[in-house]
């Protein structure tokens, strides 16, 4: 019987290894976006994404306040059908001599917080953001896609109309090609079900 050659025996080496780094690609980017449930919503955080830095940090520093928008969104698990969205602008202030760092959430009830550390304000903005789970189904499941940018005065005048922020206007800004040097961050999603995901301590559910 014919020995198999090197070379086909590296050709199956390869493929093996090859079905074993999708899974684990996979695994990466899942773990970057972080879900947490109370039984009412579904809230995230991403350890890993950093967006209090380069451009935007060095106009903190130079005085200047930094306007960030965020949105999370709700897919069927066709990746397409969208079911429930959630927005959030956040107002970024550093004062220098302290090093921390002041954010304000806009909205119809503003809140503000300050003399936070990067990671802090970081995870405050994140923590700010929520998803309503009222009448989903426990056993479906879904995809969970966190979007953020940050955005000028120019990019909040074309996004504000006479109901406020304009999605569609969002839609394009988050999706648009970054400019020179600006930073980009990468939509971050997560496949759920909410029968998977425990319950955090100390709250109650209204889908259980």
């Amino acid at each position: 019987m014919d020995q198999p050659s090197r070379g086909n025996s590296m050709s199956r080496r390869s493929w093996l290894l090859a079905g074993l780094t999708v899974p684990l690609f996979s695994l990466r980017a899942a773990e970057s976006l972080e879900i947490q449930y109370d039984g009412d919503n579904l809230h995230v955080s991403a350890p890993r994404l950093h967006f209090l830095i380069g451009k935007p940090l060095e106009r903190l520093k130079d005085g200047a306040s930094v306007t960030y928008l965020a949105q999370l969104t709700l897919f069927n698990d066709d990746h397409i059908t969208q079911v429930k969205r959630r927005q959030g602008r956040f107002v970024v202030s550093y004062a220098l001599w302290e090093e921390k760092f002041s954010v304000t959430q806009l909205g119809s009830a503003p809140r503000s917080v300050e003399g936070l550390s990067a990671a802090a304000a970081e995870a405050w903005c994140l923590e700010s953001l929520a998803i309503d789970t009222m009448g989903l189904a426990p056993d479906r499941f879904f995809w969970l896609r966190f979007e953020l940018a940050t955005a000028d005065q120019r990019d909040l005048a074309k996004m504000t109309d006479q109901h406020g922020l304009s999605f569609q206007a969002l839609v394009e800004l988050l999706s648009r090609k970054p400019k020179e040097n600006e930073p980009h961050w990468a939509p971050l999603e997560r496949r759920l079900r909410l029968s998977d995901l425990p319950r955090m301590t100390g709250r109650g559910g209204r889908n259980g």
